[in-house]
């Protein structure tokens, strides 16, 4: 099987901890999965997360590794929990609270004991009951460590906890379209003056959509270019949400105009959109709305579009021509038969 790098965890935090589903450098643990079907193979999501869509009373099974990077020995509990999207963002329950797919997934261990610098497997299975309902749910495969805190007092303790998010779909036939759509650009100034830009975006598709991307800058003043720039990656959209992307750029950048070329993906959904902004001079103010220039494929329809209405007009101009010269002689034809 190809082993696949999923998350990785962060710091300790106290009390409830930090929960980690995305890449980050430092860990004390970590998970990656070891698996994914083969018909997501150029799914990058699926790469990272447990993501896809089964009929009910479907049972399937997704191997996964919990690892350590700590010095020391290391007790892990593993189990899952509940999650779901709001405002934008992909959230996690507290502690070990379940859901109804949480309630499907079933650990073949609930423990490891990791060496210093060791690892364990682990399997999942998800049972879907026959009964179950179409909809997207969402769950996380949690590792977790649990230590008491360095002079702390009470049953204060430090948390780490690193997952796997899982995104399945339930239903009958195929799986949902997934897509989204870019929107308004915006140019800004944060309030020390470091130039960014936000974009709309909505998801258009029938399952949740993780987005990740790039801008770059051309054209600027001087010829200068700037980027590719990586945008936050925190945003997480729901069926029928829109929400914001933002991406910092170059603090010393100077405000444009510039041309820009930004491109969003989501797994195997790509979009790109360009256009022309310039960035407010001063800090903590927002510029005007980028100008996008026309996607290709709108053009291309448009264009198509013209084509067709075209077509239809000298088909009628070509019709009425044909019927007035015909009028003349079918009315001398009737005279003459009277």
């Amino acid at each position: 099987m190809l082993l696949l790098h999923a998350m990785v965890g962060a710091s300790a935090d106290a009390d409830a901890g930090r929960d980690q589903t995305r890449p980050a450098d430092k860990a004390l643990i970590g998970v990656r999965l070891l698996e994914i079907p083969a018909n997501r193979m150029d799914d990058p999501r699926s790469q990272a997360f447990v993501v896809d869509h089964v009929n009910p009373g479907t049972s399937f099974t997704r191997r996964f590794e919990v690892y350590s990077t700590s010095p020391k020995p290391q007790h892990v509990q593993l189990y899952a929990s509940a999650a779901g999207i709001k405002g934008g963002r992909f959230i996690f329950a507290p502690a070990r609270t379940p859901n109804e797919l949480s309630s499907w997934i079933t650990l073949n261990r609930s423990e490891a004991n990791l060496p210093a610098h060791g690892s364990a497997p682990v399997q999942a299975t998800i049972a879907v009951p026959a009964w179950a309902a179409k909809a997207e749910r969402y769950a996380v495969i949690w590792a977790q460590v649990s230590s008491a805190g360095a002079g702390q007092k009470g049953n204060i303790a430090l948390v780490n906890r690193v997952g796997i998010r899982t995104y399945l779909d339930v239903g009958p036939g195929g799986e949902p379209p997934s897509d989204f759509q870019i929107g308004q650009i915006v140019p800004r100034r944060t309030d020390d003056g470091q130039p960014m830009i936000v974009a709309t975006v909505s998801n258009t598709g029938q399952r949740a959509i993780d987005l990740d991307g790039q801008l770059s800058l051309s054209d600027g003043p001087s010829a200068l270019s700037g980027g590719p720039f990586q945008i936050n990656r925190d945003t997480t959209l729901a069926p029928g949400d829109h929400g914001d992307i933002t991406a910092l750029l170059g603090r010393d950048l100077p405000d444009g105009p510039w041309k820009f070329h930004l491109t969003l993906h989501s797994g195997r959904i790509s979009h790109t959109t360009t256009g022309t902004l310039t960035f407010p001079a001063k800090p903590g103010a927002w510029g005007l709305s980028a100008s996008s220039d026309f996607p290709l494929r709108l053009t291309l329809a448009l264009a198509g579009l013209v084509v067709l209405l075209a077509g239809v007009i000298l088909l009628i101009g070509f019709r009425r021509f044909r019927m007035r010269r015909r009028t003349p002689a079918t009315r001398h034809l009737h005279g003459d038969l009277a």
